[in-house]
């Protein structure tokens, strides 16, 4: 019985000497996870220290001030650029509709002095048509040129309209 309580002893001694074993095997397993933490936190620091010498670095190159007076500039002309190219559009549209609109004019003149000199050319022989049309249309002369002219006078102000609007971006 003496020798069995030694043994068991024993045994109870041993596998506590295990489980010892076990939890100090767990601690270096942590210590071990740690001290590979704090290297991979060493190794960002150098990391982010480096990367902030490159970055004064580049900064220093780059001057930053100067860099943002001329993207302003840059700006300012691209802004320039628009209205003068809005301001030729619009020159060349109301040019273009001014064209138009002097081929309207002179078919709805037309259209009336077919129908007014139409009804007594009919009646003439082809000689004497040319004329009585020719007649008629000087008759109608000063309207033509007074409608031109209030056109004339349309284009006079749209223009300007431009050069004002020019002079405001050049300032």
């Amino acid at each position: 019985m003496g020798s069995a309580k030694a043994l068991a002893k024993e045994l109870v001694r041993s596998r506590r000497a295990v489980n010892r074993l076990y939890e100090n095997k767990a601690q270096l397993n942590s210590v071990s996870m740690h001290l590979g933490e704090i290297v991979a936190t060493a190794r960002t620091v150098g990391h982010l220290s480096k990367s902030a010498e490159v970055m004064k670095i580049v900064n220093n190159l780059m001057k930053a001030p100067e860099l943002a007076t001329t993207m302003q500039e840059f700006s300012k002309e691209m802004t320039k650029a628009g209205v003068m190219e809005e301001m030729m559009n619009d020159a060349v549209d109301s040019a273009l509709d001014s064209e138009d609109m002097e081929e309207e004019i002179e078919e709805e003149v037309d259209k009336v002095l077919a129908s007014v000199a139409g009804e007594t050319a009919s009646q003439l022989p082809d000689a004497a048509r040319t004329p009585k049309v020719k007649q008629a249309s000087t008759s109608r002369v000063p309207e033509e040129r007074q409608a031109v002219a209030e056109g004339a006078d349309d284009d006079e102000e749209d223009l300007e309209e431009i050069r004002a609007r020019l002079a405001k971006v050049r300032s």
